[in-house]
């Protein structure tokens, strides 16, 4: 297949981490919102409450904390070979999180990737506020995001493929022609077309290989 568009989450995606989890350590929360995260993740509080909760945890941290949190992001093994071997073979890849547009579009960046969608972190006087600007990047933002990549493809929903590992993923998975869970909570895996559990996130293209959106 060619022509055709991946969206990928991008925490506990793409990426190895919880990007929001990276910051808490350095506020001293981070076991307070790892339990709203997998809570969140698992389907059972809302994401727009989930998010509030965990970046009010935050305010005060200097806003040097995203040069740090970059340094030690790590991307999931398979991902650049994913990326790279995709975009040869004509696919548009983009990214869509429920995480920081501040990590996310350096990491965006560093793979060649133009289109991302992310929530943004509020920053006064060089300190975060404990709160975010802009819309919040739930599950139904994230199905709007990938309608929008392919109106300005020209292609249709059902041409794209959709991977992600939390239920802020299933609507823009549901939206996708293919749905894939990678690692994913077991609510995701049930509902999802295809469902991986590997360590490289490359193992997408075998699916990619044997099946073709809906």
């Amino acid at each position: 297949m060619t022509g055709r568009l991946i969206v990928l989450d991008v925490d506990s995606t793409l990426i190895t981490a919880e990007v929001i989890e990276l910051i808490a350590k350095r506020a001293g929360t981070e076991a307070e919102v790892a339990a709203v995260t997998d809570a969140a993740m698992r389907g059972e509080i809302d994401f727009a409450e989930s998010l509030r909760q965990r970046v009010a945890t935050l305010e005060g941290i200097p806003d040097t904390v995203f040069a740090e949190v970059l340094d030690e992001v790590r991307l999931t093994p398979g991902a650049e070979n994913l990326v790279t071997t995709l975009q040869r073979e004509g696919w548009t890849t983009a990214l869509v999180s429920g995480g920081f547009v501040e990590v996310v579009a350096p990491l965006a960046a560093r793979l060649g990737i133009e289109r991302f969608r992310a929530n943004s972190l509020e920053v006064a006087d060089a300190r975060l506020t404990g709160r975010t600007t802009g819309p919040v990047i739930d599950r139904a933002a994230k199905a709007d995001a990938l309608r929008e990549f392919c109106a300005e493809l020209g292609i249709t929903p059902a041409d794209a493929v959709a991977v992600g590992d939390g239920a802020n993923d299933l609507d823009m998975m549901a939206a996708a022609g293919l749905g894939i869970a990678f690692n994913a909570k077991p609510v995701v895996q049930a509902q999802a077309d295809v469902a991986i559990n590997a360590e490289r996130l490359d193992a997408v293209l075998e699916v990619l290989d044997s099946s073709s959106p809906r």
